[in-house]
């Protein structure tokens, strides 16, 4: 497979993304037919990055087919593991992203601070529990004598 013109970051970003994908179309020992150019096609359009299934024997095959596919749609190859083939084409019809704002940065005690009436509500909702002062069993002084050993010797 030759060198990808993708970006190193990019590419993997994108190896990352299809790992969880599954193979949108399988291809058979027949290699591709015009009707599996036409899903490919169908499949980038609708997805972008896709993976393929290649039932081909030979790793150099399977390369061969994975560039063969590239050049014929227009996609870029980007990775091939096993017979497992992924491609990707950016969508030209799709807007492009929009720069995410950052979110506030919320200072430490602002998730303290709260409305008086709701931290009213949260108080007769869920009243304090009490906790005794004392314990419920008696303990041992340490100056009580300590009970004989059950061990015998």
């Amino acid at each position: 497979m030759p060198e990808s013109p993708l970006p190193g970051k990019t590419l993997r970003e994108l190896r990352a993304r299809a790992h969880a994908l599954k193979p949108v179309v399988w291809i058979s020992e027949n290699g591709a037919t015009p009707p599996v150019l036409r899903e490919i096609d169908r499949a980038l359009n609708s997805h972008e990055l896709i993976k393929i299934h290649a039932a081909v024997d030979g790793r150099a095959a399977r390369e061969a087919l994975l560039d063969d596919l590239c050049a014929n749609l227009g996609a870029q190859p980007v990775q091939v593991i096993g017979k497992m083939l992924v491609a990707y084409r950016p969508n030209p019809k799709a807007a492009p992203a929009q720069a995410q704002r950052p979110a506030a940065k919320r200072s430490p005690g602002a998730a303290a601070t709260k409305s008086p009436a709701k931290a009213a509500r949260k108080t007769a909702k869920y009243p304090a529990r009490k906790r005794p002062t004392t314990r419920a069993w008696p303990t041992p002084s340490r100056k009580s004598a300590k009970a004989p050993s059950r061990r015998t010797k």
